[in-house]
């Protein structure tokens, strides 16, 4: 049973990545099409990047307070 939280985290990072990678992607290259500034759809990116980034943080700190809140045991 220790390993379900293991292999479901593991999972998670590695579909929110690909879709990250794709999601980024598909934007880099309609900015292309529309002939828009490459330095600024990459900046653009970057942010979206930095706010998901950002976003997992927080939720993964609130998860931890909340759960040492609840008395829980975070002890590996």
């Amino acid at each position: 049973m220790d390993w379900v939280p293991v292999v479901f985290i593991t999972f998670k990072v590695l579909i929110f990545g690909t879709c990250m990678f794709f999601a980024i992607k598909w934007h880099y290259d309609q900015g292309k099409k529309k002939g828009a500034d490459t330095r600024s759809l990459l900046r653009a990116s970057g942010k979206a990047a930095a706010a998901f980034v950002l976003a997992l943080l927080t939720v993964l700190l609130l998860t931890f307070f909340l759960a040492g809140t609840l008395g829980m045991d975070l002890s590996l």
